[in-house]
Parts: C-alpha cells; structure tokens; sequence
C-alpha cells in the first residue's frame, strides 16, 4: 500500500462540526515538506475551503518526491478543459506527480451552489473524463481537437490557447465512488478510485470489487489497471488514555456519515437502515448531540479502524493491505517525537 495524507497531518474532522486543527493555505507549502520528509507517498487536498490546485501548485513548488493529488476536486462545475488545463499546469510544474482525483459532488449542491443542471452522474463522468482526455491529446500531439458526447462538444483550439506538450502528460485520473454505476464507469475509463470513509471490508468485497471488475470488462481492461484508494475513518493515539476522547469525535462522525442518504447503501448492507433513517430524522431535527448515540460499537468497530499507535499498523494491515493499493492515514506532528513515531507507524504497515 502506498500511504497518503490529508494536511495537517492527523486531521480529524468529526462532521457535526469545524475540525479541531483546521488547514490554513498559508502553510500548506511548508507542511507538504513536512509530509515528503516523514516519508509519505502522496500529499492530498479536498475541495472544502480553498481552491485544490492553488493547493497543489504550491506544494508542487516546494516538493521534490512526494505525489500530490486532489481527493477529490469537484469536476461538473468545472469545464472539462478548464480542468484539463489545471492538471497539465500541476503537471509540468511538478514534473509528473500531480494526482487528479474528481468528485460530482451529490444533487442539491450542483444545483442550489453551483446553479446547474443535473444529469445521471456515472454518464456525465464518462463524459467528461474524455473529453478532458481529448483536450490533452490535442496539446500533446499537436492535433484537431474533436470531441463529441451526450454533455459535450468541443472543436476549437487555437494557438493562444494550446500550451503544447508536456514532459509528463499521462495524468492519472481518479474516481471517487460508492453507487455501482459510477464503480463500473471508473473500471471502463478511469486510472483509480476514490472511496468514501464509510466504506467497509463487507462492502469492498462485495459490492465494490465485483462492480469494478464489472466497467473493466466491459471495456477489455485488467481491473488491476485502476488503483484502489481509500479514507478509512481511523482512530489512534499514543496511548488509551488519549484514544477515548478519539474515539468520541470518530462516533460522532460516523453519524454523520449515518445520517446521509447518499452513503445509506453503505449501511445497509450491515442491516442498518432503520438507524440511518433514525439519524437523517435527528439531522433534519438538529438533534447533533444526539447522533452519536445512534453508533453502537459494533457498528463502530465496522466501519472505523480504532487503535493506539502500536495496535494500529497491524489493524489496518489486516483490513487492507490484501484489498487496496493506497491508504489515507497520518497521526498529528508537532514535535519531532511526533515525527518519528510516526516514522515508526509507517515502517510497520505493508508498503510493498
């Protein structure tokens, strides 16, 4: 497993509420160097707060071995050109370990934030992901730029607007997924997906491993040409003591994901849909204190990857290293002590 991070390192969110250790633009650079020095694979930034690639551009810039990706930027808002020309940018300046990850973003965002129109998502993505693919070829190969499809039509490249080729122009394109439709687009067309934190072991194999397989045959591809990566929702500490008020915020995160319709597919195959039809009623009552209540621990326990430092490399170890090819997962530092534990962590997960 190759093992990335969110930054800071140790963010936690627990979803009712602000992160207690909030990313401020200001420091990215200098925390990406922080990351790359530890000796992670790949830095990450989600689409929350601040621009993604302003992000990316500047660890880009102050980096020299570590991959950096988006997890996830939103695509539908955007062109796909525009955000061809975004990656092709991070790509030159990174010179080639910029990581592309797109997200739909779910139905009322698209259409009371962005003010657009909805389509069937998994088509849509298809869609765009190749007509973005299109776009580059036109810069890489000098060519016509011809693409047409049911969401876009684009014909004209003129020189003003062609930055040519580009030392690394093979930009891997993920996918973050969790309906079967958008697992099996990703598996015809895509170079990885993205899953959600509620995603489980019962729900990789059977439900997202088979359906990935599915898109890949489809499209006569070796399913092993799409990386699979993952945000597992985990919860460590130093030692027990510190674990419990861990283990508080990652309850009441799980309500969270509970209370969301659009990951009810991920409990239901657990046999929890009356308690995430519960937790929607309280969300929709603002009844937030409550919600964790709501997450017993064996559906904690199902969902979440609890442990202190020295237990949690061998629990994730177990849960995914026969089932993922990337992880998300870092521990605060703040010291160098922090550093090297982590270190330490790091050495005992199966990175091979």
């Amino acid at each position: 497993m190759k093992i990335e991070s969110l930054l800071p390192l140790g963010k936690l969110d627990p979803g009712l509420r602000e992160p207690d250790t909030p990313l401020d633009i200001r420091d990215f650079a200098r925390l990406a160097t922080v990351a790359e020095d530890i000796g992670l694979d790949a830095v990450l930034v989600e689409e929350t707060k601040d621009d993604p690639f302003q992000m990316m551009a500047l660890g880009a810039s102050t980096t020299e071995r570590i991959q950096l990706g988006t997890s996830v930027a939103m695509a539908f808002p955007r062109s796909p050109t525009t955000t061809a020309m975004s990656a092709w940018s991070l790509s030159k300046l990174s010179s080639g370990r910029f990581m592309l990850g797109l997200g739909t973003q779910v139905r009322a965002h698209i259409q009371r934030r962005f003010g657009l129109d909805w389509h069937a998502p998994a088509p849509w993505m298809r869609d765009y992901i190749g007509a973005m693919r299109a776009v580059w070829q036109s810069w890489q190969e000098r060519t016509p730029l011809e693409f047409e499809s049911e969401h876009y039509k684009l014909n004209l490249m003129v020189p003003l607007f062609d930055p040519g080729p580009v030392d690394y122009p093979d930009i891997p394109v993920h996918v973050a997924v969790i309906g079967p439709n958008m697992t099996a687009m990703a598996g015809e067309c895509a170079d990885g997906i993205r899953l959600h934190p509620v995603v489980t072991p019962k729900f990789i194999d059977e439900e997202i491993l088979p359906n990935l397989a599915r898109g890949a045959a489809r499209a006569n591809r070796n399913v092993d040409e799409c990386e699979v990566c993952i945000k597992p929702l985990i919860g460590t500490a130093p030692d027990e003591d510190r674990l419990e008020a861990v283990i508080r915020t990652v309850r009441a995160r799980t309500a969270f994901y509970l209370s969301t319709p659009s990951y009810r597919r991920a409990f239901a195959i657990h046999g929890w849909e009356d308690q995430a039809r519960e937790a929607s009623e309280y969300s929709r009552a603002g009844r937030w204190d409550e919600m964790p209540d709501l997450v017993d621990d064996e559906m904690l326990h199902a969902v979440a990857i609890i442990g202190t430092y020295d237990q949690i490399p061998d629990r994730l170890n177990e849960r995914f290293s026969d089932r993922v090819d990337r992880i998300e997962f870092s521990v605060p530092v703040n010291s160098p002590a922090d550093a090297d534990a982590f270190r330490e962590i790091l050495s005992r997960l199966d990175r091979t």
